[in-house]
C-alpha cells in the first residue's frame, strides 16, 4: 500500500516540473514594483469546486508579481491557455532566477479569501495563490493555483478589482 502511495505521489508531481523558459530574467524589467506608488489592489480569491461548493484562499499567501517578459513567460508555460493548475505552490518559484523573488510582493488573504495590496506603483501585475480543500477520505488536496492579471494606472479613484478564481 505503501509503495503505490509513494508511486501515485511521484508521477503527480513528475506533471508539476518547471518548464523551461528561454528569456533570462531583467530586474530592471520587474523594478517598477518597488518604486513608490498610490495604487491599491482590493481582491478575492477563492475557487469553485466540481460541486458547486466555494473554496477560499483563506490564509493563504498572495503574491503580486510585475508582469515582464520572464514572468510572461513563466505563467504562459505553467498555465498554458487556462487561469488554474492543479499543483501546489512550491513548484512555481521552483528554479526560477534567484531574484526573482526580490521583486516580488506577497500579503495573506483573509478568511473569506479576500486580500489587498496598497502603494501599488503603476503596471501590470499577475496576482497569484492557491486555494484547496480535502476531499473526504483523501490524503492529496484538492485545487490547486490560481492567477488573475491585473493593471494599475495610478490615477484610480477606487482600488483595482481583482477576481482571483481560475476562470
Amino acid at each position: 500500500m505503501r509503495f503505490i502511495l509513494i508511486a501515485v505521489v511521484a508521477a503527480g508531481l513528475s506533471g508539476c516540473a518547471r518548464p523551461d523558459v528561454d528569456i533570462p530574467f531583467d530586474p530592471f524589467e520587474a523594478a517598477f514594483i518597488h518604486k513608490p506608488g498610490k495604487g491599491k489592489i482590493s481582491g478575492h480569491a477563492f475557487f469553485r469546486a466540481e460541486n458547486g461548493r466555494v473554496i477560499f484562499a483563506a490564509g493563504e499567501y498572495v503574491y503580486l508579481i510585475p508582469a515582464t517578459a520572464y514572468s510572461d513567460a513563466r505563467f504562459a508555460a505553467f498555465f498554458e491557455d487556462r487561469k488554474y493548475l492543479k499543483a501546489m505552490r512550491l513548484f512555481l518559484n521552483m528554479d526560477s532566477h534567484p531574484d526573482y523573488q526580490k521583486y516580488t510582493r506577497n500579503t495573506k488573504a483573509e478568511s473569506d479569501g479576500r486580500f489587498a495590496f496598497d502603494k501599488v506603483a503603476p503596471g501590470t501585475y499577475y496576482i497569484w495563490t492557491q486555494a484547496t480543500w480535502y476531499a473526504e477520505n483523501s490524503i492529496l488536496p484538492s485545487g490547486g493555483l490560481i492567477y488573475e492579471k491585473v493593471t494599475v494606472k495610478g490615477d484610480e479613484k477606487e482600488p483595482v478589482k481583482a477576481i482571483v478564481s481560475g476562470k
